[in-house]
């Protein structure tokens, strides 16, 4: 457990704040607002009396579900520092989805966006004592009168207790330890299948030092670093790295509350010049797509990457123009949350980018792995284990690849009202078995070979739980059963259809049939859920004893 007070989340905020205090903290991307450490101080200190209006005790849960931007990052460290625990939600689950975390977390107050608060209604919310907009701070709903608040009201709050105004000597944090619990996040939205991460203190005090370890002033990790943070925030991923991880050590993070569309992440890291990017590998198979592809396919650029001297020269210049592409001022391409293109690594390898892939999960909030490009990291691996962690294969075959199971600071301390599920994945002795396959080689280098799990991973590394899809697909007119399958950075469907019911129709009758209902599951599935092609498959899927499906034969299926 990491004990010291350099090592406390709480005191690690209050610090910074101090440390700072003129410094730019945040900023929403493509509009003027911009908080200093100053006044990022002063709001959540301004939510703290809110709080205490609420009557917000010590471990009450505060939900916050909505875009990136400079309101969700004040309420999460308003709540942590206040000595809540903060229950970040994915902006793209759907509302009864959203209900059901809000519920089951016990949250007593919400923070959330306007445009997602039109689908829910405070009745339906067991203990929610007032909903405020993450827009402008002023009050969608409320049970209490006292509540019922906008921003004016709330800086009153704020100037009653402090009339000689708030100054960095009034910064100041009741210490809470690194065993308690900072925040909950749920890895699933839908009813009987969500889990609730409970993610103590000390995890993301491991994180936040785990990456400021991994450079130092020079390489950007100091309050000279720049981030631009378009990874939903209420995602682990980015939230330990281009949120606390940046802004514990005084940096300057730009929020971008828009979908990361290539255009959009461009034009804002041309002009960010970000200090180094955290990214999905997504984001840069697009474009070495858009960039690269179309210069290397040309016949006169292969012929003279064949020629030593020509193709340095050719690589050199393919090289510069990518760095470029993303602002030209970074140290380090860190990319995680699922595998990147094998043929992307290999070009990216082969024209010396900054670049290197890490490893983690949600139970570990979310660093297990890393290595920089420039200490030596392996090809194709996920770094080496990180400074706090322990790793290890279980139940190896002839090759050595068996489960994953990792111990250390970063694991969580179970699920949130899930005992059945914490057994299931924690051992007595703080062993958290991932579920992932992949072997350690001996240099310490981690490969993931695949998941023992079913479980697919987003383009911005959501997870995915195809089974949920196939329930809702399943219930569809003329389905007789689905498996899902992700194909390049697409989910689709192999469809069994219920031949017996539709009789004599036409196979052109069937595919309409299930292009509509396509277009019907979609509505119900978060926007990284959603399924661009179903395809006819022409009998029963084959199934084990226990008759589940044997979804390994269709994995490697081509969908076209």
């Amino acid at each position: 457990m990491l004990t010291s007070d350099q090592q406390n989340l709480v005191k690690m905020f209050e610090r910074s704040f101090k440390e700072h205090w003129d410094l730019e903290a945040v900023s929403d991307y493509g509009t003027p607002i911009t908080y200093t450490y100053a006044q990022l101080a002063e709001r959540v200190a301004m939510l703290h009396e809110v709080y205490k209006l609420a009557g917000l005790k010590k471990d009450d849960k505060v939900a916050i579900m909505g875009k990136n931007n400079c309101n969700w990052v004040t309420a999460y460290l308003a709540t942590i520092t206040y000595g809540a625990i903060v229950v970040p939600i994915l902006q793209d689950f759907k509302a009864n989805d959203a209900l059901h975390i809000i519920n089951h977390s016990d949250a007593k107050l919400l923070f959330i966006s306007d445009i997602i608060w039109e689908g829910l209604d405070l009745a339906d919310m067991k203990k929610i004592k007032a909903v405020y907009s993450l827009s402008d701070y002023h009050v969608l709903s409320s049970r209490l009168k006292k509540l019922n608040i906008n921003f004016a009201e709330m800086q009153q709050l704020l100037k009653k207790a402090y009339p000689k105004g708030f100054t960095k000597k009034d910064v100041h944090f009741d210490k809470r330890s690194n065993a308690e619990v900072a925040s909950i996040n749920y890895t699933s939205g839908t009813t009987g299948f969500s889990k609730g991460v409970i993610t103590p203190c000390n995890a993301l005090v491991g994180n936040i030092l785990s990456f400021h370890s991994i450079g130092d002033a020079v390489n950007g990790l100091s309050s000279d670093a720049r981030h631009v943070a378009f990874l939903p925030l209420a995602h682990a991923y980015g939230c330990a790295v281009d949120f606390l991880g940046v802004l514990a050590y005084g940096g300057h993070t730009f929020l971008i509350g828009r979908t990361p569309a290539p255009k959009i992440l461009l034009q804002a890291f041309a002009e960010v010049k970000p200090t180094n990017i955290i990214a999905v590998p997504l984001i840069l198979e697009k474009i070495y797509k858009k960039l690269i592809v179309p210069q290397i396919s040309k016949p006169s650029i292969r012929w003279a990457l064949k020629v030593p001297f020509l193709s340095d020269a050719i690589l050199k210049k393919i090289r510069q123009q990518l760095y470029e592409a993303f602002g030209g001022n970074f140290w380090q391409f860190i990319i995680g949350g699922a595998p990147l293109n094998a043929e992307v690594e290999e070009f990216l390898r082969r024209i010396k980018f900054p670049f290197a892939v890490g490893y983690g999960m949600t139970e570990c909030a979310p660093l297990i792995s890393f290595t920089a490009s420039d200490n030596g990291y392996k090809s194709f691996s996920c770094g080496k284990v990180l400074s706090g962690m322990e790793i290890k294969v279980v139940d190896p075959n002839d090759e050595g690849i068996g489960e994953l199971w990792v111990r250390g600071e970063h694991v969580m301390l179970g699920y949130y009202k899930n005992a059945a599920a914490t057994h299931e994945v924690l051992t007595k002795d703080g062993w958290l078995k991932t579920g992932d396959l992949g072997y350690i080689d001996e240099d310490g280098f981690i490969f993931i070979k695949g998941r023992n799990k079913t479980m697919l991973l987003g383009p911005n590394g959501q997870n995915i739980y195809p089974e949920e899809i196939e329930a809702k697909l399943d219930n569809m007119p003329y389905v007789m059963e689905s498996i899902v399958l992700q194909h390049e950075d697409h989910l689709v469907a192999l469809v069994c259809p219920d031949y017996e019911t539709a009789g004599a129709m036409t196979s052109e009758d069937l595919e309409k049939i299930m292009e509509q209902n396509r277009k019907d599951v979609n509505l119900e599935l978060a926007s990284y859920e959603q399924l661009t092609k179903i395809k006819l498959y022409p009998h029963e899927f084959e199934k084990t004893p226990k008759k589940s499906i044997k979804r390994f034969l269709y994995t490697a299926m081509a969908i076209d």
